[in-house]
């Protein structure tokens, strides 16, 4: 699981994040998702979320999604925190479970066009 060294921000706001990730089948029934956060100053913002394919494969993931609260996000420095979760649904509620996490400094840019 990683998450790209850089991000964009199209001038509306809309972030853009990405990066790759990697699991194996799971034992439990229930789906697995890329969830990801942005922070820019003291704010966390969660950006998208992309539905993640568990067969050993490598796969990117991108994840889109405009702030709504708090300070809009502007191109700079930022820190980025990508996680695959599992919603183990074996108790009959999904239960979320945590399969990994990058969390490191990112740079985001102006989005092109």
């Amino acid at each position: 699981m990683s998450a790209a060294p850089t991000g964009t921000v199209s001038t509306d706001g809309t972030v853009t994040l990405s990066g790759t990730y990697r699991c194996s089948p799971l034992s439990g029934p229930g789906p697995v998702f890329v969830s990801s956060t942005v922070r820019a100053g003291e704010v966390r913002h969660g950006i998208g979320g992309t539905a993640a394919t568990c067969d050993g494969v490598e796969h990117t993931w991108v994840n889109q999604d405009k702030p709504v609260h708090g300070a809009p996000v502007a191109p700079g420095p930022a820190e980025v925190e990508a996680t695959l979760v599992h919603l183990d649904t074996r108790s009959g509620l999904p239960m979320p479970r945590i399969i990994v996490t990058d969390r490191h400094e990112i740079e985001l840019r102006p989005a092109k066009g």
